[in-house]
């Protein structure tokens, strides 16, 4: 990691040094600003791309690196500043941006909710995600409404507004998190369902207070507007969850009936996804949120159809969407403009993460089942970010269009956008480094999990699985044959009798500590799809299944080489060698190598045919070895290898 930042920093000072004697020699031209809006576009995806690749190389959240790299993106080129001097029209960046913002984020929470399986929200998971999306959000609308007219000293109106904004998270900012963080599956589906179901809450209670408090007292039907909301509730409800639902089915009954070509199955959930979006928005302001979410949890839910390849299609755009949308707030982010709110600003965000979030919880969460360990994780993590910068910015523009002469409405609702916006900046960064640390000390996740899953539970594998177990690594062993898993049961691991290819074991076993998949079982066609299967879930760098039997039998029988995991141990060391072995006495053993007692002593003591297993450091990382990188064990380290039992010596 450090000698890929030094050749980062190495290669980016170099890259200055040259621009700077192009300048000065007279070569280098300034690009004109249609050529800098087609440099900005470029190298948004790009920096989105380093800022994901650094983060994970450094083990940091990535929407921390995202906004960083967009801030340095802005200082050299702000699309709202480019925009300006290209058309002359203040407001043409904003008018651009949004749009592509709303859609951007319709395909994320549509993909948020393809994640979304009614199996999660058993009874104590879904009573608090209600909880969360109703007590939670009213008591945050509350406490934030009167921290910005107290404490920014706003105007009440604009208050309540900017409260109704704020109880928004959202899948942007929560789902790249949960992807660092990895929490257990019951407060990790806490977490995931309150960030996707409340974006679309939070947006129509926002248009909703809008609506009332700066359009409805100009009509004049004063005993209207008392039933407006009510009715507009309705309306949305009915348009969001009637277009969504239409628009799975039509998509499920499309692909069962073979109507529409593998090949277009992505573009056409995608294009459908953002039609429907557009139409409930037309019909009703900010439905269309409701709508590809109900969209997204209806695919998700039905057992019709498969839609494994669209969920992995949606899931890569996402990451897309969200590193380039960060890199564009970022960019567009006028530190300026930040320090227009002052210290004020500074101390709202503050009181917003210790005191608004806890209390919401707290109140939220009475009688709800969570533990004080999972309520205090939730208290530590509400970050905001997209969809608030997008709605309060739409907003401000309205008011300020709207407030005709009225001097304090225009001069507070030049405060919204920068209030939020340090919100933003300040709950992505505390929560970003944060959250994670919290979420260890209760126990309740394991950013770097070092636990493995054994699809497979014969004798041998039973046997490693146990000593990996005593050394402190979290275990599951999977396999069909009962007399197997009753032996695994007996011998004291977490076991099950199923499948590793079955729905179950993805629904209800809990991968807490668990980082890697090993396909172990005698079917190299099982081992081959449940590698590719798990890839998706732990990464293919964490995924190994052991050489198939057909290695030697010619191309006609061998399994296609995309569904491959890396091959595990040595060469010529499949499953039927692990079972002449075990018969002829051989066993896994753990043993500490030190100076006093080498790995040349280990060999010499058990013969030549010792086959290192794993390799344990002292810090707890566990090495898995593999044909293609050979583990060679060190003084100081732990090795379990299989060796030929004593008394058979």
């Amino acid at each position: 990691v450090w000698f890929a930042l030094r050749t980062v920093a190495f290669n980016f000072s170099s890259t200055l040094l040259l621009i700077n004697r192009l300048k000065k020699t007279q070569t280098w031209q300034e690009p004109n600003l249609d050529d800098q809006i087609f440099y900005y576009l470029a190298l948004v995806p790009l920096l989105g791309m380093l800022a994901q690749l650094l983060a994970w190389w450094i083990r940091i959240p990535s929407i921390l690196l995202l906004l960083g790299f967009g801030v340095l993106l802005g200082f050299w080129m702000n699309p709202d500043v480019l925009l300006r001097e290209l058309s002359g029209d203040e407001t043409l960046g904003p008018k651009l941006v949004f749009p592509l913002v709303s859609l951007a984020v319709a395909v994320i929470l549509f993909e948020g909710g393809l994640s979304l399986q009614f199996h999660e929200l058993k009874a104590a998971v879904g009573g608090a995600v209600i909880r969360l999306c109703t007590i939670g959000i009213l008591i945050s609308w509350v406490l934030g409404s009167l921290l910005a007219w107290g404490l920014l000293g706003i105007h009440w109106k604009l208050a309540v507004l900017l409260g109704a904004v704020l109880v928004v998270t959202g899948p942007t900012v929560v789902s790249p998190l949960l992807r660092y963080i990895r929490p257990n599956r019951k407060i990790g589906s806490v977490v995931k369902w309150e960030g996707i179901i409340i974006d679309p809450i939070g947006a129509i209670l926002a248009v909703l207070v809008f609506e009332q408090l700066f359009h409805s007292g100009h009509q004049g039907a004063e005993s209207a507007t008392l039933w407006e909301p009510l009715i507009n509730i309705l309306k949305t409800s009915l348009i969001g969850i009637g277009f969504g639902c239409a628009a799975a089915f039509a998509l499920t009954e499309m692909v069962k009936r073979y109507w529409l070509p593998d090949y277009l199955h992505g573009l056409a959930f995608l294009s459908s996804a953002l039609a429907v979006f557009g139409l409930s928005n037309w019909l009703m302001h900010e439905s269309g949120l409701v709508t590809v979410t109900v969209m997204g949890i209806y695919l998700a839910n039905q057992k019709q159809i498969s839609i494994e390849h669209v969920v992995e299609f949606k899931e890569n755009l996402g990451v897309f969407l969200i590193s380039c949308l960060f890199i564009v707030l970022g960019s567009r982010l006028d530190l300026a403009v930040l320090g227009e709110v002052g210290w004020r600003g500074a101390l709202f965000v503050l009181l917003m993460i210790v005191i608004v979030r806890p209390l919401s919880i707290w109140g939220a969460m009475i009688k709800s089942g969570l533990n004080r360990k999972e309520k205090i994780f939730l208290a530590c993590l509400a970050p905001r970010g997209i969809v608030a910068a997008a709605v309060v910015s739409v907003f401000s523009l309205r008011i300020l269009a709207t407030a005709g002469q009225d001097v304090e409405l225009i001069r507070d609702a030049q405060v919204l956008v920068p209030a939020t916006f340090m919100l933003i900046v300040g709950t992505v960064a505390v929560y970003g480094l944060g959250a994670a640390p919290v979420a260890r000390r209760l126990g309740l996740a394991d950013t770097n999990p070092q636990g493995i899953i054994f699809g497979g539970a014969t004798p041998w594998i039973r046997d490693v699985a146990l000593i990996l177990m005593k050394a402190g690594y979290a275990i599951v062993v999977v396999d069909t044959n009962y007399r197997n898993i009753s032996a695994a049961k007996m011998a004291g691991l977490n076991a099950h009798c199923k499948s590793v290819l079955s729905d179950y074991v993805h629904e209800n076993i809990d991968f807490a500590g668990i980082g890697r998949f090993l396909a172990l079982t005698k079917n190299d066609a099982v081992n081959a799809m449940a590698a590719a299967e798990f890839s998706h879930l732990f990464g293919s760098q964490n995924v190994y299944r052991l050489l198939p039997g057909d290695a030697d039998k010619g191309e006609r029988s061998k399994v296609g080489e995309v569904a491959r995991g890396r091959e595990l141990f040595e060469e010529n060391w499949g499953e039927k060698r692990f079972q002449t072995a075990y018969e002829n006495g051989f066993r896994p053993k753990l043993t500490r190598i030190s100076e006093e007692f080498t790995f040349e002593d280990f060999e010499a003591e058990y013969g030549d045919e010792v086959l290192v297993l794993f390799v344990i450091e002292d810090s707890g990382v566990l090495h898995v070895n593999t044909a293609d990188y050979e583990l060679e064990p060190r003084t100081g380290q732990s090795v379990i290898a299989l060796v030929k039992a004593e008394e058979q010596i």
